[in-house]
């Protein structure tokens, strides 16, 4: 950056002429660096305009793209209060997908009723249009991914409005405090076969979850077990589960994942090898700018 390399000249030269004044150079560096920090995060969030789209496009739904590096025209809003579910957060605006993707969050929502497990708590689907996110998600572009919080609604636990729209860091973890396994004060037979009746579905493509929970899932598992081969260890996804469903028909621009290793993923040594994985950093590794799909581009101002 030259204005900064100029900057950094022009005190630097102040400092060594006349070092009485080297400290109120430094306080008008500090205040003009600020400056040009906070113009600079105001760049970053103006180069992002898709969080800024409020409504769904009026066409057909499409997903277009890879879910994450894409977008959806003709997005469904999934209704706020539903049988067997709520939308968490609504502030955030990111509860849309393609119809296929609200017909299976409905389905897993009247499951849940009719078991009288409660209610699910929905958390970030996709925005308006798609699109990256401003933070949170690298995925949920095209419409095909919902995190679900493990936490359910119960007669004995219901959070009020203001709560569940302004809920500060989201559900709580499922895993114990030192995190080496499940709280079973808190983990049950009820979240397995959520999770069941989610990966049985023939639209949903894989759902993530904590190592640690689908090692109990693979310990519980009884009957057949070709459900399992689509709930997949990852980092995280302690406090929800990470469901995506596959290219809907009629969506020809999407970009369908790589296919599932074969087995139901239970086998020892592979688990091993996640549960004894180190947690990756928290803060993300930068990941190279990829060209959004041409329809997207069209979508972003569309009527």
């Amino acid at each position: 950056m030259i204005q900064k390399r100029l900057l950094n000249s022009y005190f630097y030269s102040i400092s060594c002429r006349n070092p009485r004044a080297s400290m109120q150079a430094l306080r008008s560096y500090c205040k003009i660096m600020t400056g040009l920090l906070l113009i600079g995060s105001m760049n970053i969030a103006v180069a992002n305009p898709w969080p800024a789209q409020s409504h769904p496009s009026d066409s057909p739904p499409h997903a277009i793209g890879q879910v994450g590096n894409g977008c959806i025209a003709g997005a469904e809003r999934l209704t706020a209060d539903g049988t067997g579910y709520r939308i968490m957060n609504a502030h955030r605006n990111r509860y849309y997908g393609h119809p296929h993707l609200i017909r299976v969050l409905q389905d897993i929502g009247v499951f849940v009723h009719q078991r009288g497990y409660g209610r699910l708590q929905i958390g970030d689907m996709s925005q308006p249009r798609g699109g990256p996110m401003p933070s949170g998600h690298r995925s949920h572009q095209n419409g095909l991914d919902a995190d679900v919080w493990f936490e359910l609604e119960t007669p004995h636990r219901q959070l009020h409005k203001a709560g569940r729209e302004y809920a500060h860091s989201g559900a709580p973890s499922m895993l114990t405090r030192d995190r080496d396994g499940l709280d079973l004060d808190l983990w049950s037979d009820s979240h397995r076969e959520i999770l069941k009746k989610a990966a049985s579905i023939p639209q949903v493509d894989r759902i993530f979850v904590n190592p640690h929970i689908k090692l109990d899932l693979c310990r519980h598992a009884q009957g057949p077990r070709a459900w399992l081969q689509k709930i997949r260890p990852w980092y995280g996804h302690n406090e929800h589960f990470h469901l995506r469903i596959t290219c809907p028909s009629g969506s020809s621009l999407c970009e369908q994942q790589d296919s599932l290793p074969a087995g139901d993923g239970c086998d020892d040594e592979a688990l091993d090898w996640w549960l004894q994985q180190p947690l990756p950093p928290s803060a993300p590794q930068p990941v190279p700018e990829k060209n959004m799909p041409a329809e997207c581009r069209s979508l972003l101002y569309a009527n």
